[in-house]
C-alpha cells in the first residue's frame, strides 16, 4: 500500500456456511464515508493467499469513492479453519456474506475467488450486480494447477525466514528475486513457537485442488451461461493457468461479457496493479453507476 494513502481498512467479521467465521476489512477514508447503498466491491482472493493480496487495490477505489471490502475465505488468513473445503461451500460462504453486505454487490475475484463468483453468479444470478474474473474461467491448464498445487504443498514444515519465504515465491513466479517488504511477507505466514514461518492458510486446503470434482470443466461451463449480470474478463498474457482460447470460450458462454488483457502472469494485481486498477474502475463506472 502507498505510504501516502489516506485509505485504512477496517476490520468486520461474516458468518459463513455452517458458521465458520469469516473475516474482512472495510476499506474507507479519513475524509469520506462511503454510503453502502452505492454499492459495494467485494474482493477475494485466490487459493492459498488472503485478503491482504487486494490492499493495494481497496485502498485505491476507497480513495475514489468506491466502498471495497476483502476477504479471506474459509481456512485462509484470520478466517476460521474448517472440516471442509470445497467449491460449494465457499460458494455458499458467499452467498451468506452477499446476504449480509445487502445491496448492490460487485464480486471481483481471483482464481480461487473467481471461480466462486461463477458459482454463485450461475446458480443464483441476482446476487450481484456485476462480477470481474481475474485470471480465472470455466477451464483452467492443469499442468498449471498442478504447479500450484506442488507450491502449496511445498513446505510443510514452514521457512526458516522471511526471505526464505521471498525466494521461494520468487523460484515459482520463475522471476528475478526482489526484495519485499517484511511486513507484506507478515501478513501471508505465520511464526509459530518453533521459530518458523508458516503460511497463513490450512494445509488441508491442498486438498481442494487434489479434488477436480471443484473445477469441473463442463459444470462450470453449465454455470456460466447463466450468469446475467455484467462479466469482466481480465487475462494474464503470461498466464500459466489461463489460455487465450479459454478466454474466447468464457466470452461465447456468458453473454454479457467483455475480456481485457494485462501484460502479467496469473497473479495479475501483484504484476501490475496499476493496468489492473484502470480496468477495474472502468468496469466498475458501467456496472455500479450512482443512483
Amino acid at each position: 500500500m502507498d505510504a501516502q494513502t489516506t485509505a485504512r481498512p477496517i476490520p468486520v467479521e461474516f458468518t459463513g456456511s455452517g458458521g465458520v467465521r469469516l473475516v474482512g476489512d472495510r476499506w474507507e477514508t479519513d475524509d469520506r464515508l462511503i454510503d453502502s447503498t452505492e454499492g459495494t466491491v467485494l474482493l477475494l482472493h485466490g487459493g492459498g493467499q488472503t485478503r491482504h493480496s487486494w490492499d493495494r487495490t481497496a485502498a485505491r477505489l476507497a480513495e475514489r469513492a468506491w466502498r471495497a471490502v476483502t476477504l479471506d475465505a474459509r481456512g485462509h488468513g484470520d478466517s476460521e479453519w474448517a472440516s471442509e473445503y470445497s467449491a460449494e461451500l465457499f460458494a455458499a460462504d458467499l452467498q451468506a456474506v452477499l446476504t449480509e453486505l445487502g445491496g448492490r454487490v460487485v464480486v471481483v475475484g481471483a482464481s480461487l475467488g473467481g471461480r466462486t463468483g461463477i458459482v454463485v453468479a450461475g446458480e443464483r444470478p441476482r446476487s450481484l450486480a456485476g462480477l470481474v474474473l481475474v485470471d480465472i474461467t470455466h477451464r483452467i491448464d492443469r499442468t498449471g494447477q498442478r504447479r500450484v498445487r506442488d507450491f502449496l504443498g511445498a513446505a510443510p514444515n514452514g521457512f526458516a525466514s522471511l526471505d526464505d519465504a521471498s525466494a521461494a515465491i520468487d523460484a515459482f513466479r520463475g522471476t528475478p528475486p526482489r526484495r519485499r517488504r517484511s511486513d507484506g511477507l507478515r501478513k501471508n505466514l505465520r511464526l509459530r513457537g518453533d521459530g518458523r514461518w508458516y503460511w497463513h492458510w490450512d494445509p488441508a486446503f491442498v486438498g481442494y485442488a487434489d479434488n477436480r470434482g471443484n473445477s469441473d470443466e463442463r459444470w462450470l461451463a453449465d454455470l456460466a451461461v447463466r450468469i446475467t449480470v455484467p462479466t469482466l474478463i481480465v487475462h494474464g498474457t503470461r498466464s500459466e493457468i489461463v489460455s487465450q482460447e479459454a478466454v474466447d470460450e468464457m466470452l461465447d458462454l456468458v453473454p454479457n461479457s467483455e475480456a481485457v488483457e494485462v501484460d502479467a502472469g496469473h497473479m495479475i494485481a501483484g504484476d501490475d496493479n496499476e493496468a489492473f486498477a484502470l480496468h477495474l474502475e472502468g468496469f466498475l463506472e458501467r456496472a455500479l453507476p450512482p443512483r
